[in-house]
């Protein structure tokens, strides 16, 4: 029997298949399960147009066969089969694709799911096999054929016996060697997870005999191995079923069958797209945060299914980074796809689905707050961060998108706000937004800062991430309202002392503020009469673009090049401290010098810093309470 050459372009890209075009093994069998169900297909569309065909589902199906003692797997359709011809033009010319040439030949619309169109998918084989053994029967034919080959040497082609129409792919599995354990594509366990994750939405039904264990007959204790032909693949996706027939329950199944979390979903989305570009979607919202959420090994992304089939675990093209939380899948007929059906290559389908899928997601999240806020608030207490740094992220681009799903403590609902309820709320006068930082609720309640603001009646938004303050400085505004901290040097507000042109501003007192600005030259901007303090002594304000919690920010980080913000120190005038202040300014400089370090330091402390000197600091205490 003579052995038939690959063309020249056919045995370099055969090489090609086998050690470079795809990234996994175990996709051969999804190619080869593939081209069974377009096989079968095949017969479903020549039936519409042949009334002497007569195609009954319940007849058709796929049937996977491992046999541990030859080292073989076979895959068998009951599909149109092949003919000698059709042998030699599908299986000896890498890249012909049979599929493609009975779509056009039979003028079958793109809207029907045929899935290999390349015509290199069956080659992927040879990954897994020594030898491809192919025995096919044609529909309409009483001859038999088979195709043999044992890779880029060539192939043969001889007449053989097949009672069925149909087409049987037999791979002889290579050895196992050091680096590759090819045993594993003949265990059963295996066979069914590649199935499952690759095939499982294969219209028709993938067979497989299964062992399974049993209770002996009339035995108590005594068991027994059974083998018992199974349906391994679900067949109807969920997503391709009605809306109208799915329950709560049958999407959270779904979330829960596919792994994309032990959690239960806050919200799911089940899409239905047609026009420019057609797809289905579920996309599910997650209650809890992943453990590896804020790490480098966690790898965002939908599945992304071609006809069923899945082409790719994690798709991350088809999320923003600031809905990275969202799990879920998309199936699509119009993707392009690159030869070896693993990834995509970047076009306007993709980009328009992708597009689709963020102005989702945003309308269903802005949903969610308005009808259902416990669940809202559960949820951004989870992702609220992955938000805010979306604000952050890509120069602020991305501000009008997120803003209005952003929340903060308020310091007057004592929950959590949103921007817009915010403004809504603001009195005619008020001209700015106003926040404070702080590392929680509890410290930032106490911060001398908020003493005006808040006598003022004002509501102060409490940031207690260290994105917070990064966020809102790329947002700027809100409804056209600037953002203005508590800690600012300038709020905005006008006192009772600035109407009375204020109590702080006479000769002395300057002086004395002159005078502490050189003690602590380098470490402030500043020393001047608060005009927001009411009760305590002393704070810290800052002026600049960097805040005095920003600077706590930049400073954990690595490389932080020493930013610092620019402190001035705020003496309260009115209390008990500014009259000892005075006191030693005329009396006993060297006091001055004592009060003006402790005041520094107590400032430190109240804003979290460290103090530079702890020991210093203590023994200044001491000489206070000599």
């Amino acid at each position: 029997m003579e052995k038939k050459e690959f063309r020249a372009e056919s045995k370099r890209l055969l090489d090609l298949m086998i050690n470079s075009i795809y990234t996994h093994r175990e996709i051969f069998l999804r190619e080869l399960i593939s081209n069974a169900s377009d096989a079968i297909d095949k017969i479903y569309y020549k039936a519409l147009t042949d009334d002497s065909l007569r195609f009954d589902k319940d007849s058709y199906y796929i049937k996977i066969v491992p046999d541990k003692k030859n080292r073989t797997l076979r895959i068998s359709d009951t599909g149109i089969g092949m003919t000698k011809e059709e042998l030699e033009e599908n299986l000896g010319v890498i890249a012909k694709s049979g599929s493609l040439a009975f779509k056009k030949e039979n003028e079958i619309k793109d809207s029907y799911e045929i899935i290999g169109q390349f015509g290199v998918g069956f080659y992927s084989a040879f990954m897994v096999a020594d030898t491809v053994t192919v025995i096919s029967r044609a529909l309409g034919s009483n001859e038999a054929y088979k195709w043999e080959s044992q890779g880029a040497d060539g192939y043969t082609i001889e007449p053989c016996e097949k009672d069925t129409v149909g087409t049987d792919i037999i791979l002889k599995i290579k050895e196992n060697t050091e680096d590759e354990k090819y045993d594993e594509y003949l265990e059963e366990y295996r066979l069914k997870s590649i199935i499952k994750k690759y095939s499982d939405f294969i219209r028709y039904p993938i067979k497989m005999d299964i062992t399974r264990r049993r209770l002996k007959e009339g035995s108590e204790n005594e068991y027994e191995d059974y083998v018992e032909e199974q349906i391994i693949n679900s067949m109807v996706p969920i997503w391709k079923k009605n809306k109208n027939e799915l329950t709560a329950e049958d999407y959270e199944n779904f979330y829960s069958e596919k792994h994309y979390g032990f959690d239960k979903p806050v919200k799911y989305i089940h899409i239905n797209a047609e026009g420019t570009v057609s797809y289905r979607a579920i996309l599910f919202i997650p209650e809890s945060i992943p453990f590896d959420y804020y790490t480098r090994e966690y790898e965002k992304g939908l599945e992304l299914y071609s006809n069923g089939v899945l082409i790719m675990n994690k798709c991350p093209d088809l999320l923003p980074d600031y809905f990275s939380f969202v799990k879920g899948m998309v199936d699509s007929e119009d993707l392009s796809l690159n030869i070896s059906r693993e990834m995509l290559q970047h076009d306007r389908q993709l980009k328009l689905i992708a597009k689709n899928i963020k102005n989702k997601i945003k309308s269903e999240l802005e949903a969610l707050l308005k009808d259902d806020r416990e669940k809202y608030e559960k949820f951004y207490k989870s992702f609220g961060r992955q938000l805010k740094y979306g604000v952050y992220s890509d120069f602020g681009s991305n501000k009008d998108v997120l803003q209005d799903l952003l929340m903060f403590y308020s310091s007057k609902e004592k929950k959590l706000v949103t921007l817009n309820e915010y403004v809504s709320r603001m009195p005619e006068e008020q001209k700015y937004i106003y926040y404070a930082t702080g590392e929680s609720i509890e410290r930032i309640e106490k911060l001398p800062q908020t003493e005006l603001v808040a006598e003022k009646g004002y509501e102060i938004l409490y940031f207690t991430e260290d994105i917070d303050e990064f966020a809102i400085k790329m947002l700027m505004s809100y409804k056209d309202k600037e953002f203005k901290s508590v800690s600012s040097g300038d709020l905005g507000i006008e006192t009772q002392e600035d109407k009375n042109n204020g109590n702080g501003d006479d000769d002395v007192s300057k002086e004395l503020f002159n005078h502490m600005k050189n003690l602590l030259a380098g470490k402030v901007k500043d020393v001047r009469a608060s005009k927001r303090l009411k009760h305590h002594p002393v704070c810290f304000s800052s002026e600049g673009e960097i805040s005095i919690e920003m600077e706590k920010v930049l400073k954990s980080m690595p490389n932080n090049y020493d930013i610092k913000a620019d402190k001035v120190l705020e003496i309260n005038i009115n209390h008990d401290v500014f009259k000892a202040l005075k006191d030693a300014y005329e009396n006993d400089r060297e006091k001055l010098k004592l009060y003006t370090d402790l005041l520094y330091n107590q400032a430190l402390l109240i804003e979290g810093l460290p103090v530079e000197d702890p020991v210093e600091f203590t023994n200044n205490i001491c000489k206070l309470m000599r």
